[in-house]
């Protein structure tokens, strides 16, 4: 069969997986009570109720929106915003700006109906669309494959790991599984059914393994638990009580940095083929040498992409502290700080082992798969 025939097959199973996954119900917890949600516009604004103090907004907004779509489309409607005193939840409206509204129609009338926030699904669409268009106006039919690994990854979190995590199944070792079946179909959809998927799978795997066993091991010696997360207590509030957030938390940290160690390793295995391929002859010794220049080279930059996207969404969180005037003891002995030092550091250490676990078994495997071919021939 050829190489083209096989990874057509394979993206084609992949695929088929990807659909079946949008159809299913893993977690089996019945949706919660809605109505009719669209878009729209609002004409009028009723700011007499809303308590103001300092920045800070609480009570209820009132609107007057005209439905643009759905059943009821041209009707006018009041709407409630609830105002909880949350920056980070609550939104103020203006008039002539869309929203999402949520309503009821028990007797064919609107009513009921709730404000959910400015309309920006149309605007994920287009970023999702010109993401999808840039990817394959630059990387062609790889490119395409890349998307498709994008998707099964987005489906398999959101349809699969966190349905089997809500329904009681252990955090780091269905973890693992799942990280497991996201780096072989990336891998390999990427990189081909070939040495180079096999070495950046394996090599990938290998740095997963130390980021899982360095985050048990130090996430007990810190005392942390997966509260530090947000919406951690909201979860178990919402009557997930058995769960723990503590392996929930460990899971997250070698999930997190997969995807960089799925790159890096990437790297290294197309390094390694392509000095394979330019020079067949080359030692085994000379081969593993090259490879680890390479990897030396990459391994500076991926580490600080860890530190930078870590602590980039914490920035409010360090700006607090320096504003009140805590010393550096008390900023990095915080629970939730200390969290984020276990993060960036045990994804760090996944990140440094990931070059030379490739780099070994790449060089094994382009030594003595290949002379275990030509001996067949």
């Amino acid at each position: 069969m050829s190489t083209f025939r096989r990874e057509l097959i394979f993206s084609m199973v992949i695929g088929c997986i990807c659909i079946i996954l949008a159809v299913i119900d893993v977690a089996k917890i019945p949706p919660a009570p809605g109505g009719i949600r669209c878009r729209g516009l609002i004409t009028d604004v009723d700011n007499s109720q809303v308590k103001v103090n300092l920045i800070v907004k609480t009570n209820m907004q009132f609107l007057k929106v005209k439905l643009l779509d759905g059943p009821h489309r041209d009707h006018e409607i009041n709407v409630v915003n609830m105002l909880t005193g949350k920056m980070e939840l609550d939104e103020f409206y203006e008039t002539g700006k869309v929203i999402l509204v949520e309503y009821t129609a028990p007797e064919g009338t609107p009513d009921n109906a709730v404000a959910r926030g400015y309309y920006r699904l149309h605007l994920q669409f287009i970023l999702i669309s010109l993401f999808a268009f840039l990817l394959l106006a630059v990387a062609g039919v790889t490119g395409l494959k890349a998307l498709l690994s994008f998707v099964f990854a987005a489906m398999i979190l959101w349809k699969l790991f966190f349905p089997l995590i809500l329904r009681g199944f252990p955090p780091i070792s269905t973890g693992l599984c799942i990280i497991a079946l996201l780096t072989a179909v990336i891998c390999f959809s990427v990189g081909g059914l070939n040495r180079r998927g096999i070495a950046a799978f394996a090599g990938s795997m290998l740095g997963v393994l130390l980021t899982c066993a360095l985050a048990v091991w130090f996430s007990r010696l810190f005392y942390l638990h997966g509260a530090v997360r947000p919406f951690a207590e909201t979860l178990l509030y919402s009557g997930f009580y058995d769960l723990s957030l503590t392996d929930i938390f460990i899971a997250s940290v070698f999930i997190a940095c997969s995807g960089a160690v799925m790159d890096l390793a990437m790297d290294i295995a197309a390094t390694m083929d392509e000095l394979k391929a330019g020079q067949p002859d080359i030692g085994l010794l000379e081969h593993m040498r090259s490879g680890l220049r390479v990897g030396r080279a990459v391994i500076g930059t991926m580490t600080t992409t860890l530190l930078l996207a870590y602590s980039g969404s914490h920035i409010t969180m360090f700006m607090v502290f320096i504003a009140k005037g805590l010393p550096a003891a008390n900023l990095l002995n915080a629970p939730f700080v200390a969290a984020e030092v276990l993060n960036i550091l045990v994804g760090s250490f996944g990140l440094i082992t990931v070059a030379p676990f490739t780099v070994l078994i790449s060089g094994l495997l382009y030594r003595y798969a290949g002379k275990t071919r030509r001996r067949r021939f």
